[in-house]
């Protein structure tokens, strides 16, 4: 498996620099720069770490990145750290990274519906959510529908959703007339498709390309 280059991304190293080296990952606030290379180290040669900080208070928001010197150690980490890290790879340090960091992570844990706490965790150091009084106002259930004006392509789709935990399938179709993209996606429970809505309606993927996600009957009671 080859990584293709975008014809306006520059010499092939910078590529390597920019894209194919840095990992994002989420990481318990307790975290230093220190833990973090500890987890990440058995993976390949680290170039540096760093944990994003609050710039006020300056205490972590539970974000890091790792830089390898070498694209395949970047896959490797990504492919076999614990999944509680929601290793991916970094935007290039050109792109508006605090964006990406926002749209992918940033309130990632302060999403509580129905004044539960969502079966989001992976560790208990990781749960950290906080109740608010949101409400849901339309009709939810396990199964979402996700529509996009380009075509999907099954494994990244799946790699997407299957960031909150629960994901049973991702069915992706295509209209051969528009060519647009549709899939259907269904979680183990309604609290993870409820929270996968949340965090990926209108979600850019790829970037410029908005995704929209809406409730699918499954059948079941909704008011559960």
């Amino acid at each position: 498996v080859f990584i293709a280059q975008s014809r306006a991304s520059g010499s092939h190293r910078d590529l390597e620099d920019e894209e194919l080296t840095r990992i994002f990952v989420m990481i318990p606030k307790t975290y230093t720069e220190e833990d973090l290379r500890e987890k990440f180290k058995m993976y390949g040669d680290i170039e540096y770490c760093s944990i994003i900080k609050n710039k006020t208070t300056g205490e972590s928001k539970g974000l890091g990145y790792v830089r390898y010197l070498k694209p395949s150690q970047a896959a490797r980490a990504i492919e076999e750290c614990d999944r509680s890290y929601r290793a991916i790879l970094a935007e290039p340090k050109n792109k508006a990274s605090e964006s990406f960091e926002h749209d992918y992570y940033s309130s990632n844990m302060r999403q509580d519906l129905r004044g539960n706490t969502l079966p989001f965790c992976m560790q208990p150091e990781f749960c950290s959510f906080e109740k608010t009084e949101t409400r849901i106002q339309e009709p939810v259930s396990k199964r979402l529908s996700v529509v996009s004006r380009l075509p999907f392509i099954q494994e990244q789709l799946f790699a997407l959703f299957d960031l909150v935990p629960g994901l049973e399938y991702c069915d992706v179709q295509r209209d051969p007339h528009t060519n647009s993209g549709y899939a259907v996606i269904q979680y183990s429970t309604a609290a993870s498709a409820i929270y996968a809505k949340y965090k990926l309606h209108g979600f850019e993927y790829p970037p410029g390309n908005r995704l929209t996600v809406i409730f699918l009957e499954d059948g079941n009671d909704s008011s559960e």
